[in-house]
């Protein structure tokens, strides 16, 4: 019976393993800016954390939104329609380059929220000038998203990985030179760690464009693009798939975003310990996200040929992988709890060395909760990757919202209090959010994919 599963995990993880590699790249532009950046101090690590608390929650609109692309091309790339998918391709673009710049828009005008939000002020004043740089970092960012999104949907999955790769090492090489102003440059401390990440962004989506533009698949779909005739029809296609997903990523980006301000309450050495909690979560998540784009490409294809009980059998390889995954991700962060924390700080600089010491003890208690949650967290993003698959979005977000937020943050709230569980509380919040949110999804799906089977049955 469970062979039945088994014997997809090699296909599953070929078309996976480049999603997770590119998807980890992101994550590691800001792990690399959290190792860099936590030698100047905790007050800097604290900085870049707030900071990428509002970019964060604007990247999830923009990758959420560039989900719908992926399903749209492998339906009509297993049904061998090359106008529906350059129709596709062309509109998400266009789209997808009008959210860049809308997103950016508004992280500047939500700036002065920081000061508002109870935080450190030498924290403040540190994140702004990082913030204003790297929120523009966000429009090649999301451009690039849509290749990527469009890449993935006609199983291309290695070019966005290259483009990745090639990103994170102008950006680790850039964070070096201008972080601590190495051969001549000015050290420009946590800026200089945002210019790293914009100058790499901008490469990695030209980068992308000349891969895609070369390869005989692609190249016929993202040359000679008339970005500006549009069909409103397609338009409003992808914004009924693109808004939704992209809901459903802003509500599961928000509640840890608001886990960042809960901790941000606490002081600087929370806030600093949750970030190395977020950063190493967020690296175990992106293998998570790869399944997920993998069942969207998969549950796609199977959707344009009609064959329903193949799409069932497919997703749920998935979902057992990548539980596999997520057990073995848990069991790493037990054992390594109190040897994880210590990768992002300087335990040999006696100016910082009590916070620091602080630091690493409240982030090992953080990954305890995180640990359990893998599992949870595994399991929604595959299902709802399967979902998106199926072009269902409406319900879906609806069941992240209320997971997350009407269950999961009032539990962080009150138990992310000083006199409560303090930052150990708030990360107990996001477990029972996301472990709603994968009950809720699994039932969805299941009840969807027995529907449509039935009908299929009832047909034949």
């Amino acid at each position: 019976m469970l062979s039945t599963y088994t014997r997809e995990f090699k296909y599953n993880l070929k078309l996976a393993a480049p999603v997770m590699l590119g998807m980890l790249g992101h994550t590691f532009v800001s792990l690399v800016d959290n190792i860099m950046v936590g030698q100047l101090g905790s007050a800097e690590l604290a900085a870049v954390s707030l900071g990428n608390s509002f970019v964060f929650i604007a990247m999830s609109l923009g990758i959420g939104f560039s989900t719908a692309i992926t399903p749209l091309i492998a339906e009509a790339d297993s049904e061998k329609d090359f106008k529906k998918g350059k129709s596709s391709f062309k509109h998400g673009l266009f789209l997808c380059t009008v959210l860049s710049l809308l997103v950016f828009a508004a992280i500047l005008l939500a700036k002065p929220l920081m000061y508002l939000m109870e935080q450190p002020e030498e924290v403040v004043v540190l994140a702004i000038p990082y913030l204003d740089l790297v929120a523009f970092s966000l429009v090649p960012l999301i451009i690039f998203q849509a290749f990527k999104q469009f890449s993935d949907g006609l199983s291309m999955t290695k070019y966005p990985m290259y483009a990745t790769i090639l990103a994170n090492i102008i950006n680790v090489v850039l964070n070096y030179i201008l972080i601590f102003g190495k051969f001549g440059f000015p050290q420009m401390g946590i800026v200089g760690a945002a210019v790293g990440t914009l100058v790499s962004r901008f490469v990695m989506l030209f980068f992308m464009w000349w891969l895609l533009s070369n390869k005989e698949k692609s190249k016929a779909y993202v040359r000679n693009i008339k970005l500006f005739v549009l069909e409103n029809t397609m338009l409003k296609k992808i914004i009924n798939l693109g808004l939704p997903s992209a809901m459903q990523m802003f509500f599961e980006v928000a509640i840890f975003t608001g886990a960042i301000w809960l901790s941000g309450l606490l002081g600087k050495n929370p806030q600093a310990a949750n970030q190395i909690a977020l950063n190493l979560s967020s690296m175990t998540f992106m293998v998570a996200m790869g399944l997920s784009v993998t069942a969207m490409i998969r549950v796609g294809n199977q959707k344009g040929l009609k064959n329903y009980k193949e799409l069932r059998r497919i997703a749920f390889s998935i979902f057992i992988l990548g539980f596999g995954l997520a057990f073995v991700f848990a069991v790493l962060f037990l054992l390594f709890n109190e040897s994880l924390p210590k990768i992002y700080v300087d335990l040999n600089d006696p100016e910082n060395l009590a916070d620091n010491t602080e630091v690493i003890a409240i982030a090992a208690k953080i990954l305890i909760a995180a640990a359990i949650f893998q599992l949870s967290d595994s399991v929604q993003v595959t299902v709802l990757g399967a979902l998106r698959g199926l072009q269902d979005v409406k319900i879906p977000t609806l069941i992240t919202f209320v997971s997350y937020w009407v269950i999961g943050f009032p539990i962080s709230y009150f138990l992310g209090k000083q006199e409560a569980y303090a930052s150990f509380g708030i990360w107990l919040g996001i477990l029972v959010g996301l472990t709603s949110a994968a009950i809720l999804l699994y039932i969805r799906f299941n009840y969807l994919t027995k529907r449509l089977i039935s009908q299929e049955q009832n047909n034949n």
